[in-house]
């Protein structure tokens, strides 16, 4: 059952009105995540992806990824509009965050413009931020979605959201 989308406020964008099948497309919001007192990126050159019911996604290009952070990290998955994923590890000093971002070394063609780019899930970091907002990770443990005030919902991910 799909649920009623939320009422849209001036300078929102609903994810009622975002695509079924997902697309990628690029976006100069600026992106910060910081952790442990460190900057693990920072990029104005994101690709965010955006699916029905879903908040964007954001996928940082690996020269805005704070050098030597990432350690591939075991398993994969597969996405439908994607491809297979892989998983990495965040490393800052002693502090090792599991399968905490994924990249899609060979995607569809569709989404060819993420090929190695990193998208994070942002619960377990200090601080995630679009254009200086922390943002809220979206519900679930399964998807990496990250909600600002610019959002309106519901957002997929919520008890009860399995079949929309």
């Amino acid at each position: 059952m799909r649920p009623r989308p939320d009422p849209v406020t001036p300078g929102q964008e609903s994810v009622w009105a975002f695509p079924r099948p997902a697309i990628a497309e690029p976006t100069d919001a600026h992106i910060v995540i910081e952790h442990a007192g460190t900057v693990i990126a920072d990029t104005r050159a994101s690709i965010r992806t955006l699916e029905t019911s879903h908040p964007p996604s954001y996928y940082i290009p690996p020269a805005d990824i704070a050098p030597g952070v990432l350690r591939e990290a075991p398993g994969s998955s597969f996405c439908e509009w994607k491809g297979v994923a892989r998983y990495w590890d965040v490393v800052v000093g002693e502090i090792v965050i599991p399968r905490v971002g994924w990249s899609y070394p060979d995607p569809s063609a569709p989404f060819a413009m993420l090929r190695d780019h990193v998208a994070f899930y942002a619960a377990p970091f200090d601080r995630c931020s679009v254009d200086g907002e922390a943002v809220i990770p979206q519900p679930g443990g399964f998807y990496g979605g990250w909600i600002t005030g610019g959002l309106a919902g519901p957002f997929k991910g919520v008890p009860g959201s399995r079949f929309w």
